[in-house]
């Protein structure tokens, strides 16, 4: 089932209401510049410099009424983005290919397998639970964008946010990881412009961490390494201690 992120009648209202503002504020501007020949040519000079400095006033009204009008657009464009929520199996297998690696960096057998998944999915959740809290906006969890899933996406500044997790043990973030991750948010951008939409598109780099600080530090340190610079999309990196996000959230 095909579901929009939210787009109002009263966005539409505003567009409408800005493009009256500017259509006023031009046709100001022409009555004030004329105006203001006139008083020069007359030897009026200082009705001449209120004009002047009218004039400028108005110049800058229209360029902030321009702002207002590229964050609206970028608005309706992720209004009119589709979504669906991921279908059971995809997210099975994306919480048994984390596990399973999980599994192989604390060299762990197969009876502990639903250990590890009842402490991935806790993780995530936890995660979840704080970026909805620092960003204050709703989040919609396990859903594809353009028919692209992510563990969770957000609507916040007419920016869409694409979020993915990651649970940590080991300060090793695998290049195939990064890369998927990259991959993912390129192919959704790509779509969102194709069909024509005005979208502002980050993603979000969730990466859960349950290790020393020896270890936390060596995971910084390759980060910044790290040369996000050439990224299709601005990349948005949070560090979220597990221990830390289990005592607020749930031991008292």
């Amino acid at each position: 089932m095909q579901n929009r992120l939210e787009n109002t009648s009263s966005v539409f209202e505003n567009r409408v209401s800005l493009f009256s503002l500017v259509a006023t504020g031009t046709m100001l501007v022409v009555l004030v510049l004329i105006g203001g020949l006139i008083s020069a040519n007359s030897g009026n000079w200082p009705a001449a410099l209120i004009f002047i400095l009218v004039l400028l006033g108005l110049v800058g009204y229209l360029g902030f009424i321009r702002f207002r009008f590229r964050r609206m657009t970028s608005r309706l464009g992720l209004g009119q983005i589709e979504w669906s929520s991921a279908i059971p199996e995809l997210q099975r297998q994306s919480l048994n290919i984390e596990v399973r690696e999980l599994s192989r960096i604390l060299d762990v057998g197969d009876g502990q397998l639903t250990d590890l998944q009842s402490a991935y999915i806790v993780a995530e959740d936890l995660a979840l639970r704080q970026i909805q809290h620092e960003e204050g906006v709703p989040i919609l969890r396990h859903v594809s964008v353009a028919e692209v899933p992510f563990d969770a996406v957000f609507q916040k500044d007419g920016v869409l946010v694409c979020c993915e997790v990651v649970f940590l043990v080991s300060p090793e973030l695998r290049r195939d990881r990064i890369n998927s991750m990259l991959k993912k948010i390129a192919q959704t951008k790509t779509a969102i412009e194709s069909k024509g939409k005005v979208a502002s598109v980050r993603l979000m780099m969730i990466l859960v961490t349950q290790m020393v600080s020896s270890d936390e530090e060596l995971l910084r340190a390759f980060l910044k390494k790290e040369n996000f610079a050439e990224t299709p999309v601005d990349i948005d990196i949070r560090l979220l201690d597990f221990e830390s996000l289990q005592r607020l959230y749930i031991t008292e």
